[in-house]
């Protein structure tokens, strides 16, 4: 059963250069996401020293994060499907180049509105992070295929986790002005390096853009694999959110006490699970990716449950099990992504880049839930709140891939 018009339809054929998939172009991929994604966090650590500086009251600085996660959201649902009809190569280029220039205006902004439409330029822009998946899918042999997204997606997740640890840093020593610009050259000479290195990709469609924006909905009830990929990375979005978006704030109070440079350090922490998951790419090349999102969802689910042994311990033994926790559910989650990515692209090789748009808007509504969720139970029960909607959450992706799939 096909969601794409025969009628209009490309025969799926892959670019020639699959055969010719290097590993310094593999890098150059994961480096690529990561650097994009990475636009969309670093101005959460140096809100409060930009806000005083631009003279922005705390209620208009702190729309910058959720602008950017908007304009993320707007762009992967309406320019994301145009990696099918059109050459990929082209699309990310010129996503680069208004990156590039989204953060130089964001660089140098005068006041706080300046800022605000410069940080929603930047979120519609950093999804071709969400193109060089795809097109790293469409040059990967097909055995290889986990391998390849599981080292493209690790970049990506690097790219999140570690963009707060070096804004902190780097506005601290230069000022925040200077993130802004150093993020700027960074895409630019990422630019350059794809202008030279990535192939031209041919087109999968003939359909004209209202025809692809419709065929999403096409697709989600065409295919049954990409639904229960969706519903459980959403649900596992939700519980990574929830920890993530709440973490500075419990471990602002009682009885930790840190600052805003330890909840940056627990970046790091979630780093080192990052660096894991390509083994989650292997291991679904040789045994499937169905095992691998029940191995990753069983895993964030056991370790956010372990969390809730914290009030009972002493709080240097309850930051070391943060700190586990950490690394356990961040490779969990890596890990099913890349199995439920694997699983995606393999369903139409014709409709890549829409079948990635579902699933990416699917992850970040479960991410915009948790968050919100997150902070309600953190103000209403705690730590214990949140610890409960993350299992729970993480404990409902796993019933999704454990449920018996329909014939």
């Amino acid at each position: 059963m096909s969601a794409i018009p025969s009628a209009h339809a490309i025969p799926a054929t892959d670019t020639g250069a699959r055969a010719g998939l290097s590993t310094p172009l593999v890098l150059l991929l994961a480096t690529g996401a990561g650097l994009a994604v990475a636009t969309l966090y670093y101005s959460h650590p140096m809100l409060g020293v930009l806000g005083a500086d631009i003279g922005a009251d705390s209620r208009m600085i702190g729309l910058v994060p959720p602008l950017t996660q908007l304009g993320y959201a707007l762009g992967i649902l309406l320019l994301a499907p145009l990696g099918d009809r059109y050459d990929r190569r082209r699309i990310i280029l010129a996503k680069a180049a208004v990156l590039c220039a989204a953060l130089l205006a964001a660089g140098a902004a005068p006041s706080v509105v300046p800022l605000l439409a410069a940080s929603l330029a930047i979120g519609i822009a950093a999804t071709l992070a969400q193109d060089i998946v795809p097109a790293a899918a469409t040059l990967a042999p097909d055995a290889h295929r986990g391998r390849v997204v599981g080292t493209v997606m690790t970049g990506l997740l690097l790219g999140i986790l570690l963009s707060r640890v070096v804004s902190g840093v780097v506005a601290e020593q230069f000022g925040w002005r200077a993130v802004f610009l150093a993020a700027a050259v960074s895409v630019a000479l990422l630019a350059a390096a794809l202008w030279r290195g990535l192939p031209r990709f041919a087109p999968t469609t003939r359909l004209s853009y209202g025809a692809l924006l419709g065929s999403l909905a096409g697709l989600w009830a065409a295919y049954p694999r990409l639904r229960r990929a969706a519903l459980a990375q959403g649900f596992l979005s939700m519980g990574f959110s929830a920890f993530w978006s709440t973490l500075a704030v419990m471990l602002h109070e009682a009885p930790f006490q840190l600052g805003a440079a330890a909840a940056g350090a627990f970046g790091v922490a979630g780093a080192a699970g990052a660096l894991a998951a390509p083994l989650a790419g292997r291991l679904a090349d040789r045994r499937g990716p169905e095992l691998v999102t029940r191995l990753g969802a069983a895993l964030a689910a056991g370790s956010f449950a372990v969390m809730a042994a914290m009030p009972w311990l002493p709080p240097e033994g309850a930051l070391w099990l943060l700190l586990l926790s950490a690394v356990g559910f961040d490779l969990g989650v890596q890990a099913s992504l890349i199995a439920h990515q694997t699983i995606i692209y393999g369903i139409d090789p014709a409709a890549r880049s829409r079948l990635n748009a579902v699933l990416m808007v699917s992850m970040f509504v479960g991410m915009a839930a948790g968050s919100a969720l997150g902070s309600q139970l953190l103000a209403l029960w705690g730590w214990m709140g949140v610890t409960a909607l993350a299992t729970a959450a993480a404990a409902a992706a796993l019933a999704v891939r454990v449920w018996p799939a329909a014939r």
